[in-house]
C-alpha cells in the first residue's frame, strides 16, 4: 500500500489526486485529527508526530511514504528518511520543480502555515535551483481551521482569503504555491483573489504526478505495491465533521477507522 499521512483532513487532497493519477494502487491514509493542526507546534513535536504517524502507517502494511503535509514536511522529512528505510516523499519538493521550471516567471508566492513559512523551506529549495527568483511568503493561519469546519465558500472565507493575499498581489507575483493541502480546497477563491494571471502550483497534483514518475522508473518498488484498487481511512480522532468533509473531497462515502497513538 501507498501510505498517506497528514496532521488532519487536508492530506485527503493529495489521496484524491493519487486515486486519480494510480486508480489501481491500494492506499491507506492517516490523519492526526486529535492533534491537528501542526502548523501551531514546536519542531521538536511535529518530528515526533510524524515519526508516530508513519510508524502507524507501515505497521499497516504500508510499502511507501507520502508526508502529505508542508509543516510535517519542512519540519520532519529528514529525520523520517534516517529512520525508515522506505521510499519517502515530501510535498514540497514537488511543488518546488514545478516553480522554478517556467523561466519567465520569476517572482513567487508562497501561502502555508506560520510553520511552513517561517521554516523558509520553500525559499531555500527554490533559490538553491533559481537564485534570479524572489520569494515572499505568506502565513495564512486561518485557513486551515476553515477548512476544517466545511466553511469553503463562505463570504467570511473569501474576505480572509482575500486579506492575507493583499500582500502577494502588492509584490506583484507571478506564480503561488499551495503550501498547505488544505489550500486546493480554496483554490477556486484563491484564484479569483490573486488573479487569473497568477499561476497556481496545487502541491497535491504535483505530489501524486511525482509518485506516478517514481513508480514508473522503480519496478522493484513498484512491484511490491497492491494494486486492487482499495482505500482504507484511518484517524486519531473520530469526529461528524471530518467524515463529512472527507466525503465532500472524495466525492464517495468514507468509513474511518479510529486508532489509538
Amino acid at each position: 500500500m501507498i501510505g498517506v499521512f497528514d496532521s488532519g483532513i487536508g492530506g485527503l487532497t493529495v489521496v484524491r489526486a493519487l486515486r486519480r493519477h494510480l486508480p489501481d494502487y491500494d492506499i491507506i491514509y492517516f490523519g492526526d485529527t486529535a492533534r491537528t493542526p501542526y502548523g501551531t507546534k514546536s519542531p521538536e513535536t511535529v518530528v515526533r508526530y510524524a515519526v508516530e504517524d508513519a510508524e502507524t502507517l507501515l505497521q499497516k502494511g504500508a510499502r511507501m511514504l507520502v508526508v502529505a503535509c508542508n509543516t510535517a514536511s519542512s519540519t520532519a522529512t529528514g529525520a523520517l528518511r534516517e529512520r525508515f528505510d522506505v521510499p519517502i516523499f515530501d510535498v514540497i519538493s514537488p511543488a518546488v520543480t514545478m516553480a522554478v521550471s517556467d523561466p519567465k516567471r520569476t517572482r513567487v508566492g508562497v501561502i502555508g502555515t506560520r510553520a511552513t513559512v517561517n521554516s523558509r523551506i520553500y525559499e531555500d529549495k527554490i533559490k538553491a535551483i533559481r537564485p534570479d527568483m524572489k520569494v515572499y511568503g505568506q502565513p495564512c493561519p486561518l485557513l486551515v481551521p476553515l477548512v476544517e469546519e466545511g466553511w469553503l465558500k463562505k463570504g467570511e472565507t473569501r474576505k480572509i482569503v482575500k486579506k492575507y493575499l493583499h500582500p502577494l498581489k502588492l509584490k506583484q507575483i507571478e506564480i503561488l504555491i499551495l503550501g498547505c493541502t488544505h489550500y486546493p480546497l480554496l483554490k477556486d477563491i484563491i484564484q479569483v483573489k490573486i488573479g487569473k494571471r497568477v499561476k497556481i502550483i496545487d502541491s497535491s497534483e504535483t505530489m501524486a504526478d511525482s509518485v506516478k514518475d517514481f513508480l514508473h522508473h522503480n519496478p522493484n518498488v513498484d512491484g511490491r505495491l497492491n494494486k486492487n484498487g482499495a482505500c482504507r481511512f484511518c484517524v486519531s480522532d473520530v469526529t461528524e465533521q471530518f467524515q463529512k468533509i472527507a466525503e465532500t473531497i472524495l466525492k464517495t462515502a468514507v468509513t474511518l477507522e479510529h486508532i489509538k497513538l
